[in-house]
């Protein structure tokens, strides 16, 4: 994968050079290249920002240099053989950035970022590019940062451990929380590793049993107690359909029902005369 970032701040993007990402850039998984957008500024001072149209607080950035430095990012790549590009825009107006998104954003081959600071991009520019490469509004949570810099850190962390080779085993990411498939809207429970027992906290007898059957079952419903305590959006989101037997019971245990009672379809709701034994 190829992965550029235009930014105002290229020192912001140093982490890209540790941990598993820097690892991947290493070994030639992950062509990380980041340009600072003040280049392709033609003024003495710079200026890559100018007062809204409308009136109201804070600056825009200008559509030239985003313009001049987006098609010389471009040229560059397909001269040089990339293809199939994609832009992210972190903005907090954008699609919530999810795992099933780090999964569809992991099978591109090339992706661009355009962190911006102050009020945001012109709006002309993320238009003009829409008709050219598909264009991905992105953002991490809400709330508001100063510049989209630490919402481009956190994307690639999630993009590039789902790229082959970059985790030391390729099914770490399998039982994630979020993970497509069977965790797909739940919470990974708790880990445990040595010693066994540590300032009088025990390891849970089944993970010192052998059993993998009742381990896997254990992790299952450690995964649906947190995520009921933790995100119960995730359950009441979800079909009761996709729940197997043994999560329907532990769902009910923890004061979920299905809706209507009995069908095969509708969602969960929380019963509110529920009590965990």
């Amino acid at each position: 994968m190829r992965l550029d970032v235009v930014t105002i701040f290229p020192e912001y993007l140093d982490p890209l050079n540790v941990s598993l990402v820097g690892k991947a850039r290493a070994r030639g998984r992950l062509d990380v290249r980041v340009h600072d957008l003040r280049e392709w500024t033609y003024d003495r001072h710079n200026t890559v920002d100018d007062t809204p149209y409308g009136g109201g607080p804070g600056m825009v950035m200008k559509t030239d240099p985003w313009g001049d430095a987006l098609d010389t990012v471009l040229a560059d790549g397909y001269e040089t053989g990339s293809h199939a590009p994609a832009i992210v825009v972190p903005t907090p107006s954008g699609r919530p950035f999810t795992q099933e998104l780090a999964v569809e954003l992991s099978e591109r081959p090339w992706l661009i970022f355009t962190p911006a600071r102050y009020e945001g991009i012109d709006r002309r520019v993320v238009d003009e590019y829409a008709t050219r490469v598909p264009v991905y509004e992105v953002s991490i949570g809400d709330y508001v940062l100063a510049g989209g810099e630490a919402a481009v850190l956190v994307v690639t962390e999630a993009v590039a451990r789902l790229l082959p080779g970059v985790l030391g085993n390729a099914e770490s990411h399998r039982d994630d929380s979020f993970a497509p498939g069977a965790m797909a809207s739940l919470l990974e429970g708790p880990v445990y590793t040595k010693p066994p027992a540590w300032r009088g906290r025990d390891i849970p007898d089944v993970l010192l049993s052998g059993h993998h059957g009742k381990i896997a079952r254990w992790r299952r419903d450690e995964a649906l107690r947190r995520t009921t305590a933790n995100r119960p959006d995730l359950i009441e989101r979800c079909a009761p359909v996709g729940f197997d037997k043994k999560d329907r019971e532990m769902l009910s245990i923890l004061g979920w029902t299905p809706d209507p009672e009995g069908a095969p379809y509708g969602r969960f709701w929380r019963r509110t005369d529920a009590v965990e034994e």
